[in-house]
């Protein structure tokens, strides 16, 4: 017995234990937001996409959802960025808008503000930024947890929100660009100093050689087919009146120009790539995750609008740009090892005066003037100044404390106040928003307006603009944040490790990401996620 014994312990030291399996993850995630892409720009601009860029190949060598849906409203940017990589919406990640009014404060509160943090990288106050606004993990954080925090996690953006919001709270670092000095900056919340290559990244003042080079069209102006003439009264004038745009003079003075230009996706996919190289992202079996958002798009949206040829040259040059990205990882990390998807926070509505020359429906509302008019009506009858306080976010506040001390009857002004709001040219509807639930609205409208509704960052009536009519501050451009098609559809293509090719038509939305994401790393879904995997994405 003893020597049977003695036997088996033997054999126990001598027979292996099982090989441990690893979970298969790609080295490298890379997650690209289009800041204001339309969905329908996949296929306006199709024919004039490289064979080699970026759009054509993510659409046929991977998967396309074509009916992807932001499920909340407003569509602005500080939502879609933090709702993409939260698989949540504003009513539960706490981001209403880029601004919202804060009534404890009485004041307009920005979504990443951070007053106990300091700027990194530049004298400016454009550092103190980070993301304790945002209530939620993203999926950044779930896969740091998963891997307990060995994965590295970046965001990159011109603005600060787009590289942060995406980027998470456990982020080992997130950078912006500060326009008043040309420097990527980031914030003592992720570090003390700026890194050496993001230093020696800023020393080369790249943005006074792009200024150098100006903004000349990829091709004739004649084959820019899919827009209007070059010059148009409804279109602002940053860089002077047609191309090509001489933008010299810029250098050393103004570097907030570039943002409003394709090279502002330039610089930020160069910065992007030395993060990568320096950090070495994708250099190991340990996933880490790249949040790049291409902030111009959105500065050249509003600037000339969805039919100009700047839009068109942007996305074309774009397209090259993104083709150029994918051979940079197809190198660095290895093709096959990395996986992408490409997105927008939301799209844009066409130039009301555009409509209107092509005798279609659109206009423009000026909020500021009619809460402004409201404002003095309102002190007519109550002897309160600024009993409206904000219209952020398609939203009237209001002045509680004043209301408060008069001890006036809130309701009949609110009535007041959407009786006199519903007579303005443009406005569709108007109503208070603790009676959401009781106003007749489509049911798509209604949840979009729930899924947006954070009770401590939203206002007391809501109102909602007729189709193309826009909130606007003077006489050209563009913008967007309501329900709208034009709005709220938006690309979503899945690219490289672990993705199908195809295509789906069914509704999908912008929430269903990172619960997807979630699903190929093996990680959990964000703390407050409410997508659902899309199945067909995955191999």
């Amino acid at each position: 017995m003893k020597k049977i014994f003695t036997i088996i312990i033997l054999l126990s030291t001598i027979i292996p234990a099982p090989a441990q399996q690893e979970v298969k993850r790609p080295k490298l995630v890379v997650g690209l937001v289009m800041d204001q892409m339309r969905w329908d720009y996949l296929y306006r601009y199709y024919n004039r996409y490289s064979e080699t860029g970026g759009f054509k190949r993510m659409l046929n060598e991977g998967f396309a959802c074509e009916n992807t849906y932001i499920p909340y409203a407003p569509t602005v940017t500080a939502c879609g960025h933090s709702s993409i990589y939260t698989g949540s919406v504003p009513a539960i990640n706490g981001i209403t808008g880029n601004y919202w009014w804060d009534n404890e404060q009485m004041r307009s509160v920005y979504c990443t503000e951070d007053k106990t943090v300091n700027t990194v990288g530049s004298n400016s106050s454009q550092g103190k930024m980070s993301p304790r606004n945002m209530l939620v993990t993203t999926i950044c954080d779930e896969l740091r947890l998963a891997t307990n925090f060995k994965s590295k996690v970046i965001g990159v953006a011109i603005k600060d929100r787009g590289g942060i919001l995406t980027a998470g709270h456990s982020a080992n670092a997130a950078y912006w660009y500060d326009n008043s000095v040309g420097n990527w900056i980031t914030s003592t919340y992720y570090m003390n100093e700026l890194p050496k290559w993001a230093a020696d990244f800023n020393n080369q003042k790249i943005v006074d050689q792009y200024y150098e080079k100006g903004w000349s069209l990829l091709y004739p102006e004649n084959s820019y087919l899919q827009s209007t003439s070059d010059e148009k009264a409804y279109e602002s004038k940053p860089f002077g009146t047609k191309f090509p745009y001489t933008m010299k003079n810029f250098a050393g003075k103004d570097y907030g120009k570039i943002t409003s230009t394709p090279m502002g996706n330039s610089i930020t996919i160069e910065f992007a790539k030395a993060a990568l190289t320096a950090e070495q992202l994708g250099a190991d079996n340990i996933t880490d995750f790249l949040a790049v958002s291409f902030s111009s798009p959105d500065y050249i949206g509003h600037t000339f609008g969805p039919n100009s040829i700047e839009s068109e040259d942007g996305f074309l040059r774009l397209d090259k740009e993104l083709g150029d990205f994918l051979d940079f990882l197809d190198t660095k990390v290895g093709k096959g090892e990395y996986t992408v998807f490409l997105t927008a926070d939301h799209g844009a509505a066409h130039v009301p005066e555009f409509m209107q020359e092509n005798n279609l429906p659109g206009g423009r509302v000026f909020m500021s003037t009619v809460t402004g008019n409201l404002n003095k009506l309102l002190n007519e009858k109550y002897r309160i100044n600024n009993i409206i306080v904000s219209d952020e976010n398609y939203q009237i506040h209001l002045n509680h404390p004043a209301l408060d001390s008069a001890g006036l009857n809130k309701s009949d002004i609110i009535d007041r106040i959407i009786n006199s709001l519903l007579t303005v040219p443009g406005i569709d509807r108007a109503f208070a928003l603790n009676d959401l639930n009781k106003i007749p609205l489509p049911s798509t409208i209604k949840n979009m307006l729930s899924n947006g509704y954070y009770p401590r960052r939203n206002g007391d009536i809501q109102f909602i603009l007729k189709p193309n009519y826009i909130d606007a501050w003077n006489n050209t451009g563009t913008t967007h944040g309501l329900w709208n098609p034009y709005d709220s559809h938006i690309p979503l293509i899945w690219y490289g490790w672990g993705i199908r090719k195809g295509k789906t038509n069914r509704d999908t939305y912008m929430t269903d990401i990172a619960p997807t994401i979630g699903a190929l790393l093996h990680v959990q879904m964000p703390n407050g996620n409410v997508g659902q995997v899309i199945t067909e994405v995955l191999q």
